[in-house]
C-alpha cells in the first residue's frame, strides 16, 4: 500500500488534503483527509471512519454513520486533525450483504443477528491498514475520535499510540435507537 496521490479538497466543514492509499491502478482506494490547519509537531485528533455508503452518502437514519461523519469532519477542521475514510462497507461486508442484513432486521433481527444469519461475522473491520497511513505520514501519537474500544485496541496493537479517546455521541432518533443499543449493550460502544 502506497500514497498513490493527493489533491486540495475545500468542502463546506473545512479545507482539506485529500490523499488516496492503496495499490496502483485501485479504484476504490482507502482515503486520508488532513486538515490544512494540521500542526505536524502536535497530537492531531484522528477519525477512523468505516464507509458507509447508506448513512455517508444517503444520509440514512438506520445508523449514525452519516452524522458521525458530518461531525468528525467539522471537528477535525477544526481543530487541525485527520480523518481516515476506510473502504470496508457494512463492518467488513460489503453493500450487497449489507442490504440483505437490513432486510433481515426489517423482519426483527438486530444488527449482530442479520450479520450472523448471512454467514458473516459481527464486525468484520481491520484498523490496521489505518495505523500504516498514519505511519506513512510519520504520525504515531494520536487523540482518537470514536466510541469503539476495539478501534482503539487495534491501532494500539499496530504501533498507534493513543493518548486519548474522544468520544463522538450522535442524539438517537426512531429509527436508530435498537441499532444504537446493540452497539452500546453488545458491542461495548461507549455510548454515553
Amino acid at each position: 500500500m502506497k500514497k498513490l496521490v493527493e489533491s486540495r479538497l475545500p468542502v463546506e466543514w473545512g479545507r482539506f488534503l485529500l490523499s488516496a492509499y492503496g495499490k496502483d491502478g485501485d479504484h476504490h482506494p482507502h482515503l486520508m483527509l488532513t486538515s490544512e490547519k494540521l500542526v505536524m509537531d502536535s497530537v492531531p485528533l484522528v477519525r477512523v471512519h468505516s464507509e458507509c455508503m447508506t448513512g455517508d452518502v444517503f444520509g440514512s437514519k438506520r445508523c449514525d454513520c452519516g452524522e458521525q461523519l458530518t461531525q468528525s469532519m467539522q471537528r477535525v477542521d477544526k481543530e487541525g486533525g485527520i480523518l481516515i475514510y476506510l473502504r470496508q462497507e457494512g463492518r467488513g461486508i460489503g453493500l450487497v450483504e449489507k442490504l440483505k442484513a437490513y432486510n433481515l432486521q426489517d423482519e426483527g433481527m438486530d444488527t449482530i443477528e442479520a450479520n450472523k444469519a448471512l454467514g458473516h461475522p459481527v464486525d468484520g473491520r481491520s484498523y490496521e491498514i489505518a495505523a500504516k497511513m498514519l505511519k506513512s505520514e510519520g504520525i504515531s501519537t494520536i487523540k482518537l475520535l470514536t466510541n469503539n474500544p476495539d478501534k482503539v485496541a487495534e491501532l494500539v496493537a499496530n504501533g498507534i499510540q493513543v493518548i486519548e479517546r474522544v468520544p463522538l455521541i450522535i442524539q438517537p432518533h426512531a429509527e436508530n435507537a435498537e441499532y444504537l443499543a446493540v452497539k452500546k449493550s453488545i458491542m461495548g460502544h461507549f455510548l454515553g
